[in-house]
């Protein structure tokens, strides 16, 4: 994991094990057309325009673990993994998003 965009924390598709570790939460920033389209299973869905009003949700969900925020391709999440790290969360972001899980022949929900 390194530091990119600006100095958000970031990691790539390829450095996650295969089965991500239960203390992670999946936040997908993503628009709704895009989330049903396919999304990391189990990830929780809160649009990057929401992410404001709705961040004592996503505190809650985290707890004291840590969070991977993913798009499409990295851009919006890491916006929003700074958001999230300046309100006191451990969160990183997904570089390459969900281009790049797909890619990677990861799973998908829909």
């Amino acid at each position: 994991m390194e530091p990119d965009r600006g100095g958000v924390p970031e990691t790539g598709v390829h450095e996650l094990p295969a089965e991500l570790p239960g203390e992670l939460t999946v936040l997908d920033v993503r628009e709704q057309h895009e989330w049903d389209a396919g999304h990391v299973p189990d990830a929780l869905h809160v649009p990057l325009g929401d992410l404001a009003a709705r961040q004592t949700e996503v505190a809650a969900a985290v707890g004291d673990g840590r969070v991977l925020v993913v798009c499409a391709v990295g851009a919006r999440s890491a916006r929003a993994t700074a958001f999230l790290i300046s309100t006191g969360l451990d969160a990183v972001n997904l570089a390459g998003g969900m281009r790049d899980w797909e890619a990677a022949g990861r799973p998908l929900a829909r």
